[in-house]
């Protein structure tokens, strides 16, 4: 069995994978990254927030990402039958960027990897980790190659961006369930034939079917769209009596008023894929010598597109560390990784919540709207969730609630 020593072993090639290794890399760290898959490939996700643009610029990935002229994404809107509500990031509280996009995974992450590459790091795909052992905090890897060929690669640090794949939690048994309630999703991409000229045509938008059911509908710049339907288990496998996912999708656009002309009847680009009790968590997120990035540590629910914002916060926080503690500078990662990451995750969590409650959607429809009660939510929604001057960061755990029993109030007392 062949050798190989490296620095930082990075496990996955996702957006958290390549944000990690291309900052690592660019800061002279010998850096080596395996991804079990083949790209391009079909992945979840295809919604970003503006914060994670602060990251791929940091990386040194955004001039390559936007050559690709991914849609722009430039806010968001959430219908409830004939209400409409559009956040717009250009008018959210506080500093950060005013736009992202709105991507096929396929083709972003493909990107992302071979400009990765392209810039001189060491990345095999079709390669997986089947042990991994610590001595002290460095780490023996077993993996195995397309051709079946092992190969132990040792490292001072392990950064785990396996996203679903969850490596080092399935290894380390490090799971444990998440506090969000069970739900599901199905999903595939359309041509889009009946698109509409302008901004009704690629805004990205929610449709509310039911307090806890949605339909999201993401127009990419190719010409396809991204359709899914997202709501508690139950009700999602209700949606087909035969657990055809195709059957599901379709019947969850029929309940649709806003989108039922647009995609009824529309043909699938590919059979449906499903996505069952997505929500995870982990026992901690690092541990001597690793630490766990993105989707293979907690993923939350996609209503906010919350997931890659986290995964390439936590894959850039993750290898500043590492370099940091290269460097002979003490770190505390409960304080300076997991306390910070925690905090950004209780406020999304917080969000989501709110979300299936219906509170956070009756301070979305309110009318007469609150400009200031708008701005720091959207700020929120842009990913900003670390600044603590806006309030609705800072007291997420109860503004939402106490405010929407107030408006609700209101309107009980409130003549007909």
């Amino acid at each position: 069995m062949t050798k190989e020593f490296v620095d930082v072993l990075v496990i996955g090639a996702g957006p958290s994978g390549c944000v990690s290794a291309s900052y690592l890399h660019k800061n002279n760290v010998k850096v080596k990254v395996v991804e079990k898959q083949k790209f391009p490939r079909l992945v979840v996700g295809e919604s970003l927030i503006p914060r994670v643009m602060d990251h791929f610029a940091e990386a040194e990935l955004f001039e390559a990402l936007d050559a690709m002229n991914f849609e722009k994404k430039l806010g968001a809107r959430f219908i409830r039958g004939e209400e409409i509500c559009v956040f717009d990031f250009s008018k959210k509280f506080g500093e950060g960027w005013d736009w992202t996009w709105q991507v096929p995974r396929a083709d972003f992450d493909n990107t992302m990897a071979q400009e990765v590459v392209r810039k001189g790091v060491d990345l095999e795909f079709e390669t997986e980790v089947l042990e991994v052992s610590f001595e002290g905090k460095k780490s023996k890897t077993i993996v195995k190659d397309k051709d079946g060929n092992l190969k132990e690669i040792h490292a001072n640090f392990i950064i785990d961006s396996s996203g679903y794949g969850r490596v080092l939690p399935r290894l380390l048994d490090l799971d444990t369930p998440s506090k969000l309630d069970p739900h599901s999703s199905i999903f595939t991409h359309v041509k889009d034939i009946n698109r509409e000229e302008g901004e009704e045509g690629t805004q990205i938008s929610f449709d509310i079917l039911e307090t806890e059911v949605w339909l999201w509908v993401i127009p990419f710049s190719n010409g396809n769209t991204s359709l899914g339907v997202v709501g508690p288990t139950d009700f999602i496998n209700s949606l087909s009596e035969n657990k055809d996912n195709a059957e599901a999708l379709k019947n969850a656009i029929q309940k649709s008023d806003y989108y039922i002309k647009r995609f009824a009847g529309t043909e699938f680009l590919f059979e449906p894929v499903k996505l069952e009790n997505y929500s995870r968590a982990v026992k901690r997120m690092y541990g001597d010598g690793f630490a766990l990035t993105g989707n293979s540590s907690e993923f939350l629910d996609p209503v906010f597109s919350s997931g890659v914002a986290f995964a390439t916060e936590s894959g850039m926080l993750a290898a500043k560390l590492y370099l940091k503690e290269s460097q002979g500078i003490p770190v505390d990662w409960e304080v300076e990784f997991t306390q910070y990451m925690k905090r950004g995750i209780a406020v999304f969590t917080t969000y989501v919540q709110e979300w299936y409650t219906g509170n956070l959607q009756t301070l979305f429809f309110h009318q007469p709207e609150n400009p200031d009660v708008k701005e720091k939510i959207c700020a929120v929604l842009a990913g900003y969730v670390w600044n603590e001057e806006n309030s609705f960061v800072k007291k997420h755990d109860h503004v939402i609630a106490n405010m929407a029993y107030l408006l609700n109030m209101q309107k009980e007392q409130s003549p007909e």
